[in-house]
C-alpha cells in the first residue's frame, strides 16, 4: 500500500498497520515521517523499541528475524526498526526482508518499521521491496525542490507562529531565505528554529533573515544543469560559486553541463531526421524535469548553434584539464561560468 508522507498523520490516527516502510533521500523528512509512526506506536502501547542498523555484507540478519518472531520480555508490544542506510540489503537481506514482511503481516504484538534511502527503479521492482509494499504501508518521502522551498519555509515559520509580509515583499523575503538554505533542508530547519528563538511570533522581515540566517546552501552539479536549462542566470552563477567553494571537482561540473549540450545535439539530430520529440528524448534517457525543460528549449535551437555549443564544451574541457584555449578564461571555473552563461542566456529567451 502506497501512502504519501503528507497523509501519514491522518492514516496512523485511524489505527496502525503492522508494517511500515519509509524511504527517501531527505534525512529530515524521513526522520519526521518515522517520528509520526513512533509517536503513534507509543500511544498504542508499543513500549519497547529494538533497532537494527544493517552495516556491511556480513550483517547477521538472523537477529532481525529473531526479533520479529519473538515476544518482548519487557512489554506486551514492541516496535522493531530495521535501518538500511545503503538501500541494498544483499541476497541474505532480500530473503530476510521477505520473511520479515510475511511475519509482520500476521503479528499484532510487533510493529515493524523499515527505513531506507532513496531507491532506484531496480530496487523498487525487487522481490524484497514488493514483499514489504504488499504486506504493509510504503511511504515515499519526496525531496523539496528549489521551486517549492519558499512555500515550505513559510509553512514551517507558520508552525511556530511566524510569517513574512504579504505580497511581493514577502515573496522576495522567502526567495532570499531559500537561496541561503537551498540543498540543505536539515540546516534550513535549524535556521527556521533559530528565528523562533530570536524573534517573537508575528512578522519576520528581510532584515531579520539577513541578520540571523547563515548561508548554508549546498549545491548539486546535476541540479545546476536544470537551472541552466531553466534560464535562471542569477541562480546558475550562485550555484557555480557555491560548488567551487565546496571543493566540487570542476571536471564533474563540466561533465554535467556538457552532457546536456551533447544530449540536446543528439535529440535535435533525431528530430531533424523525422523522429518525434518525445521518442527522441526517451531514446536519450531524458525524463522528469530535464524532459520538460528540453521540450521547451529544443524548438528554439538551430543545428548550427548546437554545433557551436559542442565545440565550446570541448574547448572548456581542455581548460578544465589544464590546457588553455584561445578566447576562453584560463581559470577552469571562469571558463565554466562562460559556458553556462552562453547556454543559459539562450534558454532564458526560449
Amino acid at each position: 500500500m502506497q501512502l504519501s508522507a503528507n497523509a501519514l498523520g491522518a492514516h496512523v490516527a485511524q489505527g496502525l498497520k503492522s508494517l511500515y516502510t519509509v524511504y527517501g533521500d531527505e534525512a529530515l523528512l524521513v526522520q519526521e515521517a518515522c517520528d509520526v509512526i513512533r509517536a503513534q506506536a507509543r500511544a498504542s502501547g508499543f513500549s519497547e523499541r529494538v533497532v537494527h542498523t544493517v552495516a556491511g555484507a556480513r550483517f547477521d540478519w538472523s537477529e532481525v528475524i529473531a526479533s520479529g518472531a519473538s515476544l518482548s520480555l519487557f512489554a506486551d508490544k514492541q516496535l522493531i526498526e530495521v535501518r538500511i542506510p545503503s538501500g541494498k540489503p544483499g541476497k541474505d537481506g532480500s530473503t530476510a526482508l521477505q520473511d520479515l514482511a510475511h511475519m509482520a503481516a500476521s503479528s499484532e504484538e510487533t510493529l515493524t518499521l523499515v527505513v531506507l534511502p532513496r531507491l532506484d527503479g531496480a530496487a523498487t521492482k525487487s522481490g524484497w521491496f514488493g514483499a514489504l509494499d504488499g504486506s504493509g504501508v510504503t511511504v515515499k518521502v519526496d525531496s523539496v525542490d528549489r521551486g517549492a522551498l519558499p512555500n515550505w519555509i513559510a509553512q514551517r515559520l507558520g508552525m511556530q507562529g511566524q510569517r513574512v509580509q504579504t505580497g511581493e515583499q514577502g515573496q522576495q523575503t522567502l526567495a532570499y531565505f531559500a537561496d541561503r538554505v537551498e540543498g540543505n533542508l536539515l540546516a534550513a530547519h535549524q535556521e527556521i528554529q533559530k528565528l523562533g528563538l530570536l524573534y517573537p511570533q508575528g512578522d519576520i522581515t528581510l532584515a531579520h533573515i539577513e541578520s540571523a540566517v547563515f548561508n548554508v546552501a549546498r549545491y548539486d552539479a546535476f541540479k545546476l544543469s536544470e537551472a541552466v536549462l531553466s534560464g535562471k542566470l542569477g541562480r546558475v552563477q550562485r550555484m557555480l560559486d557555491g560548488l567551487e567553494a565546496e571543493g566540487v571537482a570542476a571536471v564533474l561540473v563540466h561533465w554535467a553541463l556538457a552532457e546536456d549540450i551533447r544530449t540536446l545535439n543528439r535529440v535535435k539530430a533525431a528530430t531533424s531526421a523525422g523522429k518525434a520529440l518525445p521518442m527522441a528524448l526517451r531514446d536519450n534517457r531524458v525524463w522528469g524535469p530535464r524532459e520538460r525543460l528540453m521540450e521547451r528549449v529544443l524548438p528554439t535551437l538551430q543545428t548550427k548553434q548546437l554545433a557551436q555549443w559542442v565545440v565550446l564544451a570541448h574547448a572548456v574541457d581542455g581548460v578544465v584539464k589544464g590546457l588553455p584555449q584561445d578566447d576562453l578564461p584560463k581559470a577552469p571555473w571562469r571558463a565554466l561560468h562562460h559556458m553556462a552563461t552562453v547556454v543559459c542566456g539562450h534558454c532564458a529567451m526560449a
